[in-house]
Formats: C-alpha cells, sequence, structure tokens
C-alpha cells in the first residue's frame, strides 16, 4: 500500500463525516499506472496543512538509481540523501520548486533538504546521467502513490468539495498533476481517473 497518512490526520476531521477515497489511475487504453503520484486539495475552506510536523523522507543512491524514483511529501518534509554505493555522487535539482547540490559525497551528508513549497522537483547526478529522479511536495494531508493495479486507497477523506489531482513520471517533462473536481460526502467513492499522457 502506498505510504499515506490520511487515516491518521483525518481523525481530527471526525465530526464532519469522512469517507474512504479509492483511486484508479490508468493510461490512455486502460492500461493500470503503478506508482502514480494522487493526492486532494481541500476547496471547502479547510486548511490543508498537516498539524504535526511531517515526517522525514529518504532517497537513496543504489547501483547508481535513486531509490525510490518517485516520493511524494507534504510541504516542510526533510528529506535526506544516503549515497549506498562505492562511488561519489552529486545530486541536484534546478526546479524552481526546490534548487539545491549536494556536491560529490559518499555516505549520508549531515543536512537533509528540506522542502518547503508544493511542486513537482526532478533529482539528477552531476556524475550520472542516467539518475534521475522526482519529488512531488503536495500542500494536503490527502496524498499517496498507486500501488498494484494502479489503486490507491485513501481510508478517511473529511466530507466536503476537493480537486483531484494526479501525474505521473513518465508524463512528458514540464508536466503539471491534471486535476478534476471531487465531492466526498459519507459514503466509499470509487474514481477512475486516466493520464492520457503518461506510457503503461
Amino acid at each position: 500500500m502506498a505510504r499515506t497518512w490520511a487515516g491518521a490526520l483525518a481523525l481530527g476531521w471526525a465530526a464532519v463525516g469522512a469517507a474512504p477515497v479509492e483511486v484508479r489511475v490508468t493510461a490512455a487504453g486502460g492500461k493500470a499506472l503503478d506508482n502514480a503520484v494522487v493526492f486532494l486539495e481541500p476547496l471547502d475552506g479547510k486548511s490543508a496543512r498537516a498539524a504535526a510536523a511531517a515526517p522525514p523522507a529518504e532517497i537513496a543512491q543504489v547501483d547508481k538509481r535513486f531509490v525510490p524514483d518517485v516520493t511524494v511529501v507534504p510541504v516542510g518534509t526533510a528529506v535526506s540523501f544516503p549515497n549506498r554505493d562505492t562511488v561519489r555522487h552529486h545530486v541536484y535539482s534546478f526546479s524552481p520548486v526546490k534548487r539545491f547540490e549536494i556536491k560529490l559525497y559518499v555516505g549520508t551528508p549531515a543536512n537533509p533538504v528540506v522542502f518547503d513549497q508544493p511542486g513537482i522537483a526532478v533529482l539528477g547526478c552531476n556524475i550520472h546521467d542516467t539518475m534521475a529522479a522526482w519529488v512531488v511536495v503536495v500542500d494536503t494531508p490527502w496524498y499517496g502513490r498507486t500501488g498494484a493495479g494502479g489503486r490507491l486507497l485513501l481510508p478517511s477523506v473529511p466530507a466536503g468539495r476537493y480537486r483531484l489531482r494526479a501525474w505521473h513520471a513518465t508524463m512528458p517533462v514540464g508536466s503539471t498533476p491534471i486535476e478534476r473536481p471531487l465531492r466526498v460526502e459519507t459514503a466509499q467513492l470509487a474514481v477512475a481517473v486516466e493520464l492520457a499522457e503518461a506510457a503503461p
């Protein structure tokens, strides 16, 4: 199951009612998309921010790859970049969301990188051009990545109006998440989303 805090963070909204939301993401033609990022942005004036500090995250370098290659985190998350290879890496992002460089290093840098604004940061290695990864920074506690069959379950989403947004790493460079309106009530909701520009 994709990482999400939705169940824990939604407890504070219990008074207004909540329901599970299951999202299935496909490419054109109906092929399921694993590892798609899905998140819900509230439109009813609720604060989207998590009440507690975001737990830290990690993106390692293993066999000259970023692991994981797609990470979704809420605003304010500190991400560490341990190098578990036998060669040095030079990790960077030139994306407006977060610009940083961790110059040639081994082991784990002392200071993590804090992703403090929403958007998508593309990561690379200045030594190994084939290495790429993405950090999707969201301003909501209702988020996750699809697993097998292109499915994600957000177990307890407060009733209300939302903007559902979805994105996949195989979409063309510079693509922003697609969006559609969503209304959550008190019964389980199943939603299908097609990312026509993504590759299965």
